[in-house]
């Protein structure tokens, strides 16, 4: 009895030059806007934070300078008439700005742990940090999206580092809060602690091109017939 043919995984199509056309498009348009609002971000984050002796604040700020340049290097990617050829070096620059975000907020917590300064309260920076955690998930979920269509592991890359930052916003409200109301002021420290290792994780996989599937053809897979680790799933 002969063994059925084994079925290979689907894996969609590459789409059309049209496509193609419109999806780069999008894709520089999300980088326009993720850039946009994060150096706004930078700028008031620092400033609050340093009105308030509050290392998360100006931790925060900067984190933002490095996501200005995670999406810099994409909109270079996108400014080729073949971005495909730019992509190893914007990976290369993204999983860079990973290590940069993960020596900064490693340093600085261990610094406030260690009691360099007591941050004061900052109702700008709670205001800041909530209104980041509404608008990033909506900007990485969708230059995710594009980005897996087109087939770019950076833009994608680049979406994880956006979605990071909504991880980032998350510990410094919490912990903004906390400081705020119980004086606990060791929480966003340690939290930050745990995006650090986070962005070591994210930064080797963008440093070796794996960001989620790469290169384009897995990035295309139907969301259901997700790589090993996962990372193609819309749900992420």
């Amino acid at each position: 009895m002969t063994n059925p043919p084994r079925l290979l995984p689907l894996v969609a199509a590459a789409p059309s030059p049209a496509r193609q056309s419109l999806l780069r498009r999008r894709i520089r348009l999300l980088v326009a806007a993720t850039i946009t609002y994060n150096v706004v971000e930078a700028v008031v984050a620092i400033t609050a934070g340093t009105i308030a002796s509050s290392t998360a604040l100006i931790g925060f700020g900067l984190d933002s300078v490095v996501e200005v340049a995670s999406a810099a290097a994409v909109a270079w990617q996108f400014s080729a008439a073949d971005p495909h050829r730019r992509e190893k070096a914007a990976l290369r620059i993204i999983g860079a700005s990973f290590f940069a975000l993960a020596a900064y907020v490693t340093v600085e917590s261990v610094r406030a742990l260690a009691g360099a300064a007591e941050a004061g309260h900052s109702p700008v920076g709670i205001g800041l940090a909530a209104l980041s955690l509404l608008v990033m998930p909506i900007l990485s979920h969708a230059q995710r999206r594009a980005g897996r269509e087109f087939g770019s592991a950076s833009a994608v890359a680049d979406s994880r580092q956006t979605l990071l930052c909504t991880y980032l916003s998350g510990v410094l409200l919490v912990g903004l809060i906390v400081n705020a109301t119980l004086g606990w002021w060791w929480a966003d420290p340690l939290a930050a602690l745990v995006i650090a290792a986070v962005a070591v994780k994210e930064g080797r996989e963008a440093w070796r091109g794996d960001a989620c599937c790469a290169p384009g053809a897995a990035l295309r897979a139907e969301p259901d017939r997700s790589c090993a680790d996962g990372c193609c799933r819309d749900g992420e």
